[in-house]
């Protein structure tokens, strides 16, 4: 297992309000939602209807069997000479035709054309199987950055309720001193206004987390009126190499699919100029044809029997359409080529802007988990000077502020080391629980 940094923000409990809710980790998180993700249901469709057209029937190569009946009833007038002098002059001449055909067709030769089509399906499942590894990637990167959103708000909310602890603390001990004269009115109301103001910043705090947990629910496609809790630290990777990243972003899963969208488009460049081949077909089959007439030079003929013979087709000029075709194909590769080069060089800027944040995140957080031992220590100095009334009620709200600005920024930097290190693990498609 590989050693982590963890930065335990500020204390472990969280506020009495979320105990009641159903607790949900990480892990809960990200099986839901790749258990009921919309996006996953669909890639897999597109997988399940790439691997059922990866056939050879759809490629050409089975041959194609047809059976036709048709069955004719005539009521005709008949007027017939014959060189002979025999003539024939009747109404209401019954005549049935019946024509009884199966035949079967199998390309034998195309100029390739069904090979090359057998390949290019082949890859188009290849391609969907990637895609969906795609999704797959997406979702974990989107359930785990919601996830810690909550994190991070949750413990920036721990730090407000003991800014708060101590604000009570000093409206007490105001109340107390003035109970016996050694306090006035001014300080009594502006603790009583501070008690107030820390309410009703924990009040906004409990709604920016509500609503980080409802993006959440929606990325693990649960009700988003669900009531979940969550209880977790961030926990940063430090162990990540450059170099080995960098290396690894050729892997990621639309990189691969940009390169298979490129064979695909060779495919097909092959299959557009098969169309210029010869196409020879074998061709087979039974008829049945029987012609009755109850009057006339002929009362009866029928004849069945198999039947097989050889077709050879030539294109010789079709108006330029097909060499336009090939060309049309030869440009749709090059531009797949581009496409991929292209995503590289995003996904390559993507991964240095996210390395950057990463190693700059890694190196203010150990500076700033300082600063927030320190801001706690002050404020507990300046409480107890304050008891002693060495401190006045603005030098403990000048120390409530330093610690609650030192918690955010620990906050902030620790969600964005872990953002970073999210981002860089997806590039690398390295990102797992």
């Amino acid at each position: 297992m590989k050693k982590r940094l963890s930065y335990i923000l500020l204390a472990t409990c969280l506020p009495s309000w979320l105990m009641a809710q159903d607790r949900v980790t990480l892990s809960d998180a990200v099986n839901t939602a790749l258990k009921n993700s919309l996006d996953i249901q669909i890639a897999k469709n597109a997988l399940n209807v790439a691997s059922i057209n990866n056939n050879r029937g759809v490629a050409g190569a089975l041959p194609t069997v047809n059976g036709s009946a048709t069955n004719t009833q005539q009521i005709t007038t008949l007027n017939q000479e014959l060189s002979n002098g025999t003539s024939t002059n009747r109404s209401n001449v019954g005549a049935n035709n019946t024509n009884v055909n199966v035949t079967g067709t199998m390309v034998l030769y195309n100029g390739n054309r069904i090979m090359t089509t057998r390949k290019r399906l082949d890859e188009l499942q290849k391609l969907s199987q990637t895609q969906l590894n795609s999704v797959v990637q997406g979702i974990l990167a989107d359930v785990m950055l919601k996830y810690y959103a909550v994190v991070q708000q949750q413990n920036f909310s721990t730090t407000l309720e003991k800014s708060l602890e101590v604000s009570k603390q000093r409206l007490s001990i105001i109340e107390s001193r003035r109970s016996v004269g050694m306090s006035n009115d001014a300080d009594l109301i502006q603790a009583k206004l501070d008690v107030n103001a820390q309410l009703q910043s924990i009040q906004s705090q409990k709604l920016v987390i509500e609503q980080a947990k409802t993006d959440l629910l929606r990325a693990m496609t649960q009700q988003t009126e669900s009531s979940i809790a969550i209880q977790d630290t961030i926990l940063i990777d430090n162990k990540l190499d450059w170099e080995a990243l960098k290396t690894s972003i050729n892997s990621h899963p639309d990189i691969v699919a940009a390169d298979q969208q490129i064979t695909i488009n060779q495919f097909l460049e092959k299959e557009t100029k098969a169309r210029m081949s010869p196409t020879l077909n074998l061709n087979a089959g039974v008829s049945y044809i029987r012609s009755q007439s109850a009057a006339g030079l002929t009362l009866l003929n029928q004849t069945y029997g198999p039947s097989l013979g050889l077709n050879l087709t030539v294109p010789i000029y079709t108006g330029s359409v097909n060499s336009r075709q090939v060309q049309i194909a030869g440009i749709n590769t090059q531009t797949a080529r581009i496409q991929k080069e292209t995503l590289i060089q995003n996904y390559q800027a993507n991964a240095t802007k996210a390395w950057q944040s990463y190693t700059n995140a890694l190196k203010l957080l150990e500076t700033e988990k300082q600063n927030y031992e320190l801001a706690n220590n002050l404020l507990k100095v300046v409480m107890n000077q304050f008891k002693l009334g060495q401190a006045t009620i603005v030098d403990v709200k000048l120390a409530q502020q330093s610690f609650e600005n030192s918690g955010y920024r620990l906050n902030n930097l620790s969600y964005s080391a872990k953002l970073a290190e999210i981002n860089l693990k997806q590039l690398a498609y390295k990102l797992e629980l």
